[in-house]
């Protein structure tokens, strides 16, 4: 790793006998950037790769093409007729090809994208709407995992589905697990760049908090592990969002115990039941401060039809141990929810998984579902916001909430409790920045289906939410989630250098302090801005 040698060639007659045996250009300026562009990939790598799997363009087959694009992407907004699309879609099957990409990208100034998963929601991971054109590096074909037990770490390339980790360490210890995200379709190599929770965030922290090392194609094309790249790129790339710093290829993480026996819960409480807010209110005063064992999210959704809507809260809830004690710290803490044996249900952890991603749980479908790649929710069109509250919402805060959320049917509001472990971890540990003084994160979303006549109605309505909720949630910044991305925030707009003055705004939302260094690190290791979108870190202004 680290090497800076040039890579090996094959010769002129190999490269154009695969190349002509796989593929036929049709000679016309929309088709010699790709021939430029394979010629190339073919001079700088030696490991042979063929074109009619790993390359896919409109004009050879429409069909394919539109089934490859929209094979990982989640949000159907960024996939419409008059959304831009790549000129080409490349997977590589090896690092190398990834490496070819980068130096015939530069060579030939072609702007790309990469995914690993596409469930970014804002799609800037597979669409450029500042920059044409623009061609898609897909990462899906790099999926291997190396789980090594004794040394309690596994390697996982940033192809591979949280799912998929998930299950392979469960083949090899029933006593381990990785504090990643719920949603089994994720790809593990973006995900992991914005910070990455899930339901084990109380206890050890997000999972770019787990991290010990990575593999990254640089802005040159070099292949560097954390040694070469050294501490500041590794930490940048730790939480300060994919796309700006060079192309993850694979992360060593950090595996965590977890107990043979874990309890979840769901209690439901619809608005009738709880119209003092008295349930909903001492959540907010003790979920941040429970044992770091226990993980509870709130999620808001509106039922009934329109003569009789009402909004229902969802009370679901992780405990790293049986039953009997989760009954004895919620009679304890929250008697409130009114908690019962009969809501408690005892599974191992790799069944959580299952259960918290929200498959159907009656009969709960076997662990192989995990390495699907299809998320249970399934493709939508959506938008999502989020906010972080520093202190409880006010019962009028609260009454004005719910008023909102009854003007929509499909909306949801998720509420997640930080405390534990993210009190313990400073600030500048790494880029995300969401940490101790944090109650609870928010998360706003809207989906809808295709056909919808009216989306911007849905659209203006998260964002009248997002207005309302302002005087709730934190200030000066603002704080959001990154992987949440939300270009509400600002964007760059510039197609070669990044505007250094709005970033400053959004960066402060995602990043607070950090962004700053994550400022100067750019400026140092992409000095050219040469991995750039809507919302990447900018360089410093000349």
């Amino acid at each position: 790793m680290g090497n800076s040698k040039p890579l090996p060639t094959i010769s002129c007659i190999s490269v154009f006998a695969l190349y002509f045996s796989f593929y036929t250009i049709t000679l016309t300026s929309s088709t010699s950037l790709q021939d430029d562009f394979i010629k190339c990939l073919y001079r700088n790598t030696n490991v042979r790769f063929t074109l009619d799997k790993t390359f896919f363009t409109p004009e050879r087959n429409a069909s394919i093409f539109t089934e490859v694009l929209e094979s990982t992407a989640q949000n159907q907004r960024y996939l419409t007729k008059t959304m831009p699309k790549p000129g080409f879609i490349f997977k590589p099957v090896h690092e190398s090809h990834v490496q070819a990409s980068v130096i015939c990208s530069k060579k030939l100034e072609i702007h790309f994208r990469v995914r690993s998963g596409g469930h970014d929601y804002e799609g800037v991971s597979y669409v450029s709407q500042i920059e044409k054109p623009f061609v898609l590096i897909d990462l899906s074909k790099l999926r291997q995992i190396n789980v090594d037990i004794k040394d309690t770490s596994a390697w996982v390339e940033a192809g591979a589905t949280v799912g998929e980790l998930y299950y392979r360490i469960a083949e090899k210890s029933k006593f381990h697990g990785f504090p990643a995200g719920v949603y089994p379709s994720l790809g593990i190599g973006g995900h992991i760049t914005g910070g990455a929770y899930g339901s084990l965030m109380r206890k050890y922290g997000l999972a770019a908090d787990n991290v010990l090392d990575a593999k990254i194609v640089d802005a040159n094309g070099k292949l560097l592990d954390r040694a070469s790249m050294g501490e500041d790129l590794f930490w940048a790339i730790r939480g300060g969002s994919g796309g700006s710093f060079g192309i993850i290829l694979s992360w060593k993480i950090k595996l965590v115990p977890v107990p043979e026996t874990l309890t979840v819960f769901t209690v439901t409480k619809t608005f009738e039941q709880d119209r003092s807010f008295k349930i909903l209110s001492k959540w907010q005063e003790i979920a941040d401060n429970l044992v770091d064992e226990l993980f509870l999210r709130v999620f808001f959704t509106v039922s009934g039809n329109k003569a009789n809507k009402t909004v229902t809260m969802a009370y679901i809830g992780q405990f790293l141990g049986e039953k009997g004690t989760l009954m004895e710290v919620m009679k304890k803490d929250f008697p409130e929810l009114g908690l019962t044996q009969k809501d408690c249900i005892e599974m191992s952890w790799i069944d959580s998984i299952i259960y918290n991603s929200g498959f159907p749980t009656n009969p709960p479908p076997p662990i192989e579902i995990l390495l699907q790649a299809k998320s249970p929710i399934g493709k939508v069109y959506f938008k999502g916001k989020s906010d972080f509250a520093k202190k409880p919402i006010p019962v009028l805060g609260l009454e004005g909430m719910f008023k909102k959320l009854l003007e929509e049917d499909a909306a949801l509001v998720i509420w997640t409790p930080y405390g534990g472990k993210m009190d313990k971890i400073p600030e500048s540990e790494i880029p995300f920045p969401h940490r101790n003084g944090t109650n609870f994160m928010i998360q706003y979303y809207r989906s809808w289906s295709d056909s919808e006549k009216r989306p911007n109605r849905r659209t203006k309505w998260i964002r009248e939410l997002y207005g309302y909720m302002t005087p709730y949630v934190s200030s000066n910044p603002r704080q959001a989630y990154v992987n949440y991305r939300d270009l509400d925030l600002g964007q760059n707009k510039d197609n070669s250098k990044s505007n250094f003055i709005e970033a400053k705004i959004w960066g402060a939302n995602y990043f607070k302090d950090n962004f700053n260094r994550l400022v100067r690190i750019k400026s140092k290791v992409d000095p050219d801005n040469f991995f750039r979108h809507e919302q990447s870190i900018p360089t410093l202004p000349v």
